[in-house]
């Protein structure tokens, strides 16, 4: 055993033997010391190890002539048995001094603690080489890193890295850094990493989707009691499509109307947005293309014979399904309808389209699979027992809900079903997929994970904080699951473990008639539609920011 050892070895018995000693009360450790006087520059590695206690002393920067007990002269003898220790082995010398400490007060302990406990208060991070020092904070966790930068001055500087913290943002899933800004309340002119600055960013908004804060909700208030049957929002506008025939479009940073779309003569039943550009189906047979920032309607898509109640937009592509049994694809930017699909006999309901397939759901039981450019079939899906709501198509499966109370997967390539998921007790209104985790809302008031490759229901999402009326939408957000309810509430669920988190939203009418309708979700922002059937409560727009500082700090700065 080394000197080390050995020395960690006496300090561990007098330690124990001071925890039970009489008095019952465990000696205070000293305050650690970061770069004081103790502290040893880089150089000093370079030095022999220590020996003996007194070399550990001269190595951390002390004298060799510590303070001696002034209790008397040294008693008689005390050369000789010093001789007769330092002859003796290493392991003999453990014996006695094992021996020694059972003999000795608690006093006497004491006193040895105090001489031998700052030997082991190293500042190990700091007699590194900076590269090795920042390698070794790489295996701190970003919260113990942000602790580790309280230590001392040269800590923060070192935890303050910006190649430490763009490693840390990767593995929290980070992608995206923020401008260097100036730490005045701090130090003046000392800069704080911008992906340190990321971080805490990311972990403010998380914790905010999860613990909420005492801020209201903004209120857009219109379409006045209409029902908000289509919503949509992509940077900071909202648009928000209504049985008014109308959609207005919304700022979502001042809460104010900025322009009413008009044109439609019957009622607005879905809609689709990318950028500025929004496309609307109405029941008044037509699509229409709008300029958000604008408020112009760019073109009048014209074809179908009965309200438009479905449509999926990808590039410059949207894809609508009519009650007319027909599917439509149109240019966006020239109008132009390219494509009719013909084939399902009773009212297309829902439609999914990756730029290579469409595919589609209707009343007639059926799921479709078609190549739009030949305008052919090349599946049609069958096994459902009732009209179908709903899809999800990632380009390689195909997922679709139904009235039958069931959700069955297929191979888009083949048409085989490969699961049937069965546990719902009514209509599946709404689904989302990413990567083989399917959610599922139903009329029968519960949300069910799925992974769609083994046809396991990993998670219902119920118990006593379960929605209390169906399902009205839902949506993937950071790892969590929000839905809304007729029950007039949005509940947010964590996705890994299926654990209720709060209630996001929660309208003074619930359970009396209040109703949201719709949300819409970014990584920062959550939009929900709400109203009511009875006149409970009014039609209105609620927005919550969940990055309100950081949005401050960027005005701030701007």
């Amino acid at each position: 055993m080394g000197f080390y050892g050995t020395l960690k070895l006496i300090f561990y018995k007098m330690k124990r033997k001071l925890d039970h000693g009489p008095d019952g009360r465990p000696f205070p450790s000293g305050k650690k010391h970061c770069k004081g006087n103790g502290y040893l520059s880089p150089s000093s590695l370079a030095q022999a190890t220590p020996t003996t206690f007194g070399d550990l002393r001269l190595a951390n920067g002390h004298s060799a002539q510590r303070r001696r007990v002034t209790s008397g002269p040294p008693p008689s003898g005390l050369q000789d048995w010093l001789l007769t220790f330092q002859a003796w082995s290493g392991p003999e010398r453990l014996l006695a001094l094992d021996e020694l400490i059972d003999r000795c007060q608690t006093s006497q302990v004491k006193h040895m603690m105090q001489v031998i406990e700052p030997q082991f208060q190293r500042d190990f991070i700091s007699l590194l080489p900076k590269e090795l020092a920042l390698y070794v904070l790489t295996f701190l966790a970003p919260r113990d890193l942000l602790r580790a930068a309280q230590t001392c001055r040269y800590w923060r500087i070192l935890a303050e890295d910006n190649l430490l913290w763009r490693e840390k943002c990767r593995e929290e899933g980070v992608s995206e850094c923020l401008p260097y800004r100036s730490r005045e309340c701090v130090r003046p002119g000392a800069a704080i990493s911008p992906w340190k600055s990321a971080y805490i960013r990311q972990h403010r908004i998380e914790t905010n989707w999860r613990k909420g804060d005492e801020r209201e909700p903004m209120v857009l208030k219109g379409h006045d009691d209409h029902v908000i049957t289509c919503l949509q929002f992509s940077g900071d506008l909202i648009v928000s499509g209504s049985d008014d025939n109308t959609l207005k479009v919304w700022s979502a940073i001042t809460g104010k109307c900025l322009r009413t779309l008009t044109g439609h003569t019957g009622g607005v039943w879905c809609s689709q947005m990318t950028v500025a550009t929004v496309i609307s189906g109405s029941t008044d047979r037509t699509l229409r293309v709008w300029d958000a920032e604008s408020g112009d309607c760019v073109h009048t898509l014209y074809g179908h014979t009965s309200t438009v109640r479905c449509m999926h937009l990808h590039g410059n592509r949207v894809v609508s399904g009519s009650r007319d049994t027909t599917l439509r694809v149109w240019d966006v930017l020239t109008g132009r309808c390219e494509h009719v699909l013909t084939g399902h006999v009773a009212a297309v309901r829902c439609v999914q389209y990756d730029g290579r397939r469409v595919v589609s759901g209707g009343y007639d039981y059926m799921v479709k699979v078609w190549d739009p450019e030949t305008e052919v079939c090349l599946h049609t899906l069958q096994g459902h027992t009732n009209r179908v709501y709903s899809l999800q198509f990632d380009g390689v499966f195909v997922v679709s809900g139904s009235l039958d109370t069931s959700i069955r997967v297929w191979d888009a390539e083949t048409g085989g079903c490969i699961q049937t998921l069965t546990g719902h007790q009514s209509l599946t209104s709404g689904m989302e997929l990413r990567d083989n985790i399917l959610v599922s809302g139903n009329a029968d008031s519960t949300v069910r994970v799925w992974d769609i490759r083994t046809g396991q229901c990993l998670h219902t999402l119920q118990g006593p904080n379960k929605h209390q009326s169906a399902v009205t939408c839902l949506q993937f957000c950071r790892g969590l699951v929000l839905s809304s309810s007729d029950d007039g509430t949005v509940k947010l669920w964590d996705l890994r473990t299926g654990a209720w988190l709060r209630d996001v939203v929660a309208l003074q009418s619930r359970g009396s008639g209040g109703v949201v309708w719709r949300i819409r979700a970014s990584d920062t922002r959550l939009v929900c539609a709400a109203g009511s059937r009875n006149g409970t409560e009014e039609t209105k727009l609620l927005v919550l920011d969940f990055d309100l500082d950081g949005r401050k700090q960027e005005t701030d700065t701007k």
